[in-house]
Parts: C-alpha cells; structure tokens; sequence
C-alpha cells in the first residue's frame, strides 16, 4: 500500500494551466489524499506557456492517460505516442487550441511493486532519501544542455534568461517529443519520498529549502502546503503543482 498526497494551485495567474493525476483522478485544483495500490499511475501536467489553451492541454493529457491500465506488460511509448497524437489533433482542430502542448512526468508503480517513471518536458521527478533530495528526471530544456555542455553553472540554471525554452513536448504540431521512459528495477523504500513537481515550485524553491522543509516533523501534506507557500512567497509568478508518494509500513495504513 501507498499513501499519495498532492495539490495544485493557480498561484498568482488567472488560470490553472497545470494538472495533476491519482490513479483514476485528475485534479485542476485543490488538494487531495488516497491510498493507492499498485498498479497505478501518478502524473503532473504544465501546459506549456505561451501556447494556447495550456490549461486544455495537461487536463486532456492526463484525461487519457488515466485510462491506460498500466502494468510492467504495457507498451507505454506506444501508449504516449497516441496520447500525443490525439492532443495535436484536438490543438489542430481550430483556431483558439492550436498548437496546445503540455509537459508531463509521471511515476508508475506495476504489479511487482517496482518503478518506472515518464518525463516530457522540464516537470520534475525527485527522491527524497535521508534527509537528501535527488533529482530523477532529466530537464528536457536549452539551459539544460547549456548545463550539461559546461556553458553555464547549476545556480545559473536558475536564473538564466532563456530557462524556459522546453524541447518539444506533447501536442506539438511540428516535432514529435522524445519520451524519457525508464524501469528503475527497484521498489520505493520505506521512508522515501518520490515528489512530482511543476516549474512553478522547482525554479522558485531551491534543493536546499526543500530538504529543510521535508525534514520536518510534519504531516507530509503540511509539508507540501509549506512547500507551496514558499514558492509564493519568493515570488512564484507561475502554477504551482505538487504529489508526493509514499509507502506505507503496515502498521500505519489508514492513517494519514
């Protein structure tokens, strides 16, 4: 058994361009906690600023991928290939949708209670392990490659002007999305947390204020409403998304 808690916030916009799903449920605001067993499959969205219709598009995403049945059998690029495919036509469909994108990172977990995660975009996985918090996911943006081709600095990731410029991702009209789809051959141990996040909190929270703040001895979903509020509180001019999951000793399921 599992224990997954997770929120989404509009923030200081007009408009929730993030979703968020739990299994069966996709969520454009609020907060929500479940117990989960496996299989299932967790996810953020961010429609993509700048694009039309963001808002249509990590809904819809998350709509579709909700009714995948996933399993360690399931061909998941196949399956996000015809995720994509449907989003650019519905984008293409007329003139207000056109070109509607969204991100999305996602964790599975199958029926043998091992990982695998999905990342389009520059949404982000992270595991937090003894006090540390790891990136999993690979931003799929400019200032990324700027990073890994020793142009600029991690703290210039940060604040670089051109951070977010994002490869193609779901919808795109132009280019097909290259999919970052692993099997992480290992189970989620006990008290680890896997925390799915968009932009709006990692670019405005640093690593070292979120292990500060998953440290405490807290609720995990206080944790994640503190999160939240430090985002807005260092002046998060963006959506902000959040699921965290857990597994759960025996002796404390039903207990949040």
């Amino acid at each position: 058994m599992y224990y997954c808690c997770a929120m989404t916030n509009k923030g200081i916009r007009p408009h929730n361009e993030d979703a968020l799903l739990i299994h069966k449920t996709v969520l454009t605001d609020g907060v929500k906690e479940c117990e989960l067993s496996s299989p299932f499959l967790i996810a953020v969205a961010d429609g993509v600023s700048g694009e039309q219709s963001g808002e249509l598009a990590s809904s819809a995403c998350l709509r579709m991928l909700k009714d995948v049945s996933f399993s360690s059998h399931v061909d998941m690029e196949q399956k996000l290939f015809s995720i994509h495919a449907a989003l650019a036509e519905l984008g293409a469909r007329q003139e207000d949708t056109r070109n509607m994108q969204t991100t999305l990172c996602a964790v599975g977990v199958d029926e043998n209670e091992m990982i695998h995660s999905i990342n389009v975009g520059d949404s982000r996985l992270y595991r937090y392990r003894n006090e540390h918090l790891q990136q999993l996911s690979r931003d799929q943006s400019f200032v990324q490659l700027l990073y890994e081709e020793g142009v600029i600095s991690a703290e210039e990731r940060q604040t670089h002007a051109r951070r977010n410029i994002i490869f193609p991702v779901l919808g795109n009209l132009t280019e097909q999305p290259d999919f970052d789809i692993r099997e992480h051959h290992e189970e989620i141990e006990y008290g680890d947390i896997l925390l799915l996040c968009s932009d709006g909190l990692s670019d405005y929270v640093s690593k070292p204020e979120m292990e500060e703040i998953l440290a405490l001895p807290k609720p995990l979903v206080r944790r994640l409403q503190l999160l939240m509020e430090l985002a807005l509180k260092n002046q998060c001019s963006d959506n902000i998304t959040i699921v965290a999951l857990v597994r759960m000793p025996e002796k404390f399921r039903n207990k949040k």
